[in-house]
């Protein structure tokens, strides 16, 4: 990964050590991904409808159609369960990417208009052909993500000072208002547009199965991976341009590769799972809170806080109004919001 976004000297590494040393910080990710795991099995059993764990294991291993309970593990919960598990570490990677590559500790997946991308690209196909399948829509959000990101790196990039960080988040800004202006005038003319636009503007895991994970896995879990190893690369950005030029980074190709990798993970998991906040912008903000700058470090327990986040969530969402169910953008919301506040009052928003 190194080569690829040509660091051609020795590793950057930020001037404070992680805090706790790197075997505290093992013993530490190895404890999160044990809580992780007791995460996604109570996912797969809480809900509207009891199941046991053997319950699961038959439908794993022993599947009997006729078995209601087996069913519901099989074909609702455990797709529903991968799909929150895969997008939550894509949101978290992302925001941990961008916050690094733009020095804004404020960054998440909207500052590049991928939220306001998809969502347009989602609006305008339901205008122009009408109704779709969820899948039809993850295409769309997907290309509509994809198209954002470039056009904002686009107009970053003109000048002789390129893409800077401040360049990069007023081209964000400026673009996802176009979005949102273009989305309005929209569903405001298009009653249908404006339906299948509420559902899905939520966030939610709801109703997402095996053919919506199948068609997102790849590009989640492909892009998760390459993000794990951009750790070196964000620790030279993230001291600023001049320094990280002097470490021997190439500092316009690391964030044309970082944004193209932030283009696949938040395009394919917004198309996915609707605008979910909070993740991208809060959660990397906790990890460099436990661990300190390394964003080696960060990476690797923002990919395991964030699922863990947006699953226990989306477990909250179904138990809380049961039989009915909250969306776990709306659960987000609710519970980020003082999260992130007591971050910034009390960590001073963990230095990047």
């Amino acid at each position: 990964m190194s080569s690829t976004l040509d660091v051609r000297r020795a590793d950057p590494e930020p001037t404070p050590r992680a805090r706790g040393g790197a075997p505290r910080l093992t013993i530490g990710l190895i404890l999160l991904i044990a809580v992780l795991g007791v995460v996604v099995l109570g996912s797969v059993l809480l809900g509207t409808r009891d199941v046991g764990v053997g319950t699961i294991w038959h439908a794993l291993a022993d599947y009997n159609p006729d078995s209601t309970g087996q069913t519901v593990i099989r074909e609702m919960r455990v797709p529903r369960t991968l799909i929150g598990l895969t997008a939550g570490i894509a949101l978290g990677l992302s925001g941990a990417i961008l916050q690094a590559s733009t020095r804004n500790p404020l960054a998440d997946p909207g500052i590049l208009g991928v939220n306001g991308g998809a969502a347009a690209a989602i609006v305008v196909a339901i205008a122009l052909i009408g109704r779709q399948s969820l899948t039809t829509y993850i295409w769309f959000g997907f290309v509509g993500a994809g198209i954002a990101v470039v056009v904002v790196y686009s107009i970053a990039a003109l000048g002789r000072e390129g893409a800077t960080p401040v360049k990069l988040a007023l081209a964000g800004a400026a673009v996802s208002a176009g979005l949102y202006a273009l989305i309005s005038a929209i569903v405001i003319a298009n009653l249908e547009a404006l339906n299948e636009m509420r559902f899905w503007q939520v966030g939610s895991l709801a109703g997402r199965y095996w053919t919506v994970l199948q068609q997102t896995a790849p590009f989640l879990v492909v892009g998760s991976i390459v993000a794990l190893f951009s750790g070196r690369v964000l620790n030279g950005l993230a001291l600023g341009d001049e320094m990280a030029s002097g470490l021997g980074v190439n500092v316009r190709r690391a964030r044309q590769v970082l944004f193209a990798i932030v283009a696949v993970l938040c395009g394919a998991a917004v198309a996915a799972c609707g605008p979910i906040v909070f993740l991208g912008l809060a959660v990397p903000q906790a990890a460099r809170a436990i661990v300190g700058p390394d964003y080696r470090w960060v990476l690797a327990y923002t990919a395991v806080l964030s699922p863990g986040v947006m699953l226990i969530a989306d477990i909250v969402g179904r138990l809380i109004v049961s039989p009915g169910e909250l969306e776990v953008g709306v659960v987000l919301g609710i519970l980020g919001a003082p999260v992130f506040i007591g971050l910034v009052r009390y960590k001073n928003l963990a230095q990047l």
